[in-house]
């Protein structure tokens, strides 16, 4: 009887063991490479079609996702904010993969958060808040009051992360962006504290 216990319990931890790597290994730690060249960059404008395909047609449609994806983030936009802009771009990498991207600048008192995506094969496993906690440690050390980010109004999971992440509303915005588009957003901000 005590040797069919033993068996039974080494059994079970061998079982609990087994849950537990595939856990550490769901939840590796999320890498946050610069992009500085121009593979990296084809690499962000390749994970943008992915995402944001995906992702924004059915909140904004395939044509405006199309206009906004020229627009915003292809190699040659990607690349000009970049050089002529100021902005930092990150591939966020998981076990070597390249899972989403980030995109900000900092200005004065604040880093403007751009582009934060992540591929949905990737999403609700820690990636963005990883990629928050990166991005607020930037704030910080650039002495940065609070972060400011856009978005659609319509991206219902998206807000609920960003709050879920100390992020408020406090504004709405409408923006022409061209080609008889426009963006429908919130602002949405987080203070930074010291």
């Amino acid at each position: 009887m005590i040797l069919i216990l033993a068996t039974v319990l080494s059994i079970l931890l061998y079982d609990f063991s087994s849950i537990e790597k595939l856990k550490i290994n769901m939840h590796s730690p999320t890498h946050f490479i610069p992009v500085t060249t121009h593979p990296q960059i084809e690499d962000v404008a390749t994970l943008a079609q992915q995402i944001w395909q995906q992702h924004f047609t059915p909140i904004i449609g395939s044509a405006q996702v199309a206009y906004m994806l020229d627009k915003f983030q292809s190699t040659k936009a990607i690349s000009h904010q970049i050089d002529h802009e100021q902005f930092l771009y990150y591939l966020l990498k998981r076990n070597g993969i390249a899972v989403g991207y980030t995109g900000f600048k900092l200005h004065n008192d604040l880093l403007f958060l751009s582009k934060l995506y992540i591929h949905a094969d990737y999403r609700r496993q820690g990636v963005g808040r990883a990629a928050i906690e990166f991005i607020t440690s930037k704030a910080k050390k650039a002495g940065a009051s609070f972060i400011r980010l856009t978005v659609n109004r319509h991206n219902l999971v998206t807000i609920k992360a960003y709050k879920r992440c100390g992020f408020v509303i406090a504004d709405e915005v409408v923006a022409d962006i061209g080609n008889g588009f426009v963006m429908d957003d919130y602002v949405m901000e987080k203070v930074i504290c010291s």
